[in-house]
C-alpha cells in the first residue's frame, strides 16, 4: 500500500475519503510526488486518460486576465482564475469570473469534450477550465477550441469608468486564495493613507498573504497589478453606456472570440 501510495496518481486514492480533501489535495498531491521522487519511487500504474497519460507535447498553461482602459471605458477580458476587481467608493466588484470545473457551464463543457472533474480539479489535475497552453486538454480534433476540455476562450465585461472610481487590482489566484475581493480592497485602501508608491503596496499584500511555513495557503505563487485612476473622469457619459453602481455588479458579455493560444 505504501509503495502505491509513492506513484503520482496516489493522492487520487485519498480523494474517496470525503469531499474536504479538495481542501489539502495539493498538499497531499506534492508532498507524495516528493517523498516518491526522495525514495526513488515511479509511477508504474497501467495508462489512464487524462493528466499523467502518453500525452508527450507541451503541458504547461497560464491564465490571462486583460484590462483595457480607452478614454472612461474599461474592458476586461479574462480566462482561468486570475481575477480582476475594481474599487468603486470603498466597495469590491468582481469584472471577472473564476473559470474553476465546478461552475455549471465549465462543467457542462468538460464532460462533453470528454473530460471529468476529480477532487474539484479537470480530469484530476488543473485545478481551473480556462487556459492558455495545457494543450493536453485540447486534443479533440472534432471540436472548435471553445468546446474543448480545456480552453482559451475569454469572457469579456466592459464598464463605464466615474470619479467613484478609486484603483483596478488584476492578481492570481495566489492571492484570491488568501483574501476576498473586498478584504483586499480594504487593505489597499489603507495603504493608500501612507504609501504612494503602488508597487511597495503590492510587496505588502504579498507579504500579508505569504505563508509562515511551507505548505497550506500562502505558498502559490503570486502576481498582481494596481492601478490607481486618476480624476475626475469626464460626467458626460451616455447614458446608452452600460455604467456600474454601487448596488448593481457589471455584468459579463461572454465572448465569441475562437482564438486559441
Amino acid at each position: 500500500m505504501d509503495e502505491m501510495m509513492c506513484g503520482q496518481r496516489g493522492w487520487r486514492e485519498l480523494a474517496i475519503l470525503g469531499d474536504k480533501i479538495d481542501k489539502v489535495s495539493g498538499i497531499i498531491e506534492g508532498f507524495i510526488w516528493k517523498s516518491g521522487e526522495a525514495n526513488g519511487h515511479t509511477d508504474d500504474w497501467p495508462y489512464e486518460e487524462g493528466p499523467h497519460s502518453d500525452f508527450h507535447g507541451p503541458n504547461c498553461g497560464s491564465t490571462a486576465c486583460v484590462a483595457i482602459i480607452q478614454n472612461k471605458q474599461l474592458v476586461v477580458a479574462n480566462a482561468g482564475d486570475s481575477r480582476c476587481v475594481i474599487c468603486r467608493k470603498g466597495q469590491a466588484y468582481n469584472l471577472s469570473k473564476d473559470h474553476k470545473p465546478d461552475l455549471e457551464v465549465e462543467k457542462d463543457r468538460i464532460l462533453k469534450a470528454g473530460g471529468f472533474i476529480q477532487v474539484g480539479r479537470v480530469n484530476g489535475s488543473l485545478n481551473l477550465a480556462r487556459a492558455i497552453g495545457d494543450v493536453e486538454f485540447k486534443q479533440n480534433k472534432s471540436l472548435p477550441v471553445e468546446k474543448q476540455i480545456v480552453t482559451a476562450n475569454p469572457d469579456i465585461s466592459t464598464v463605464e469608468l466615474c470619479d467613484d472610481d478609486e484603483f483596478l487590482v488584476l492578481a492570481c489566484d495566489g492571492i484570491w486564495d488568501c483574501m476576498s475581493s473586498q478584504q483586499l480592497v480594504d487593505y489597499v485602501r489603507e495603504q493608500l493613507n501612507n504609501e504612494t508608491k503602488l508597487s511597495a503596496i503590492c510587496e505588502k499584500v504579498f507579504d500579508r498573504c505569504l505563508a509562515p511555513t511551507a505548505g497550506g495557503e500562502g505558498c502559490d505563487n503570486m502576481t498582481m497589478i494596481l492601478v490607481q485612476f486618476k480624476k475626475p473622469f469626464s460626467s458626460d457619459a451616455s447614458a446608452e453606456a452600460q455604467t456600474l453602481s454601487s448596488d448593481q455588479p457589471p455584468k459579463a458579455d461572454h465572448s465569441t472570440d475562437k482564438t486559441e493560444s
